[in-house]
């Protein structure tokens, strides 16, 4: 298989069915840079338009409707010393009477050590003079085109992926999306160096990345929603709003992998899910929700 490097010099704020910028073949390894949320790149220079530009897309060679891309997440290397946030929290995330005691919405800047793998707020409150957080790199918007032709926002997320904003779409994790056009049409982009569940501010700390995933397609394996796997679970993730339909596509998709590829039947999967699955919030902060519906392999036949 091959290395292949992606110097975009085009971003889109949809992930659509656009002319590639690269074709590769199945199992190929791909390597590229980012922009962060804002279209900024590694030298703060404004390259793209917001929001959460990503790459002309990736024609992976075979990939067919009905097909799955698994995406392997094989390192994030961030390339920029600088990150940012807004703050304070997004009104939809506390209750209606307390909006406004809220203060104005800013931009901050975080302070990001490559070598130690450690970000600080600039200008830090004095209760937070010593908060220091360990670098968790994850992708914050990925997936591919949509069926039927449609373009879908960067801003929002749906069944091909898109703006999931989930914390574990980190180094060594896999994930499955549902091909629905020739190619696929992968594309990446707004990377964070560190999030909390839900982007409850609207934001992870952004800023930029190389990233390198290896794309490599599954045949006939027809799935609706978008599956992850990492050294301990597997999960898979619904997006849409209100927050309980988001987790209503999770546990269905869940339901039918324990049911068609782990030899449960409905009834053993009930009992299974029933009393180890875990809930995980992406997004609540976009107009589609996320959630992930995740079950630790140790439970697994």
């Amino acid at each position: 298989m091959t290395t292949r490097i992606l110097k975009p010099a085009t971003w889109y704020n949809t992930l659509g069915t656009v002319e590639p910028a690269l074709r590769c073949d199945s199992g190929d390894t791909v390597v590229t840079e980012t922009l962060d949320a804002a279209g900024a790149d590694r030298d703060g220079i404004v390259r793209g338009q917001r929001p959460n530009p990503v790459n002309a897309p990736i024609f992976v060679e075979g990939a067919e409707p009905g097909d799955a891309l698994r995406v392997e997440i094989l390192r994030m290397t961030p390339t920029r010393d600088t990150g940012w946030t807004y703050g304070p929290l997004a009104p939809n995330v506390i209750d209606p009477g307390a909006v406004r005691s809220l203060p104005t919405r800013e931009r901050v800047t975080w302070l990001i050590d490559r070598q130690m793998r450690t970000a600080r707020l600039e200008n830090a409150p004095k209760e937070l003079a010593s908060f220091v957080l360990d670098l968790e790199p994850m992708i914050g918007c990925f997936g591919v085109a949509p069926a039927s032709g449609q373009a879908l926002s960067n801003a929002t997320s749906a069944e091909n992926g898109g703006n999931m904003d989930y914390r574990r779409f980190g180094v060594g994790t896999t994930v499955w999306f549902p091909v629905a056009v020739a190619g696929a049409l992968f594309a990446l982009g707004d990377c964070h160096a560190v999030q909390g569940d839900g982007e409850i501010v609207g934001t992870g700390i952004e800023t930029t990345f190389e990233v390198e995933v290896r794309l490599s397609v599954e045949k006939s394996r027809r799935i609706i929603w978008p599956r992850g796997e990492t050294a301990t679970d597997i999960f898979t993730v619904g997006n849409a709003r209100p927050l309980d339909q988001a987790l209503q596509h999770a546990t269905t998709e869940m339901l039918n992998w324990l049911t068609t590829e782990y030899g449960y039947s409905i009834m053993g999967a009930s009992h299974l899910l029933g009393q180890v699955v875990r809930y995980d919030v992406g997004n609540v902060f976009d107009p589609a929700y996320t959630m992930a519906c995740r079950v630790a392999k140790k439970w697994l036949r």
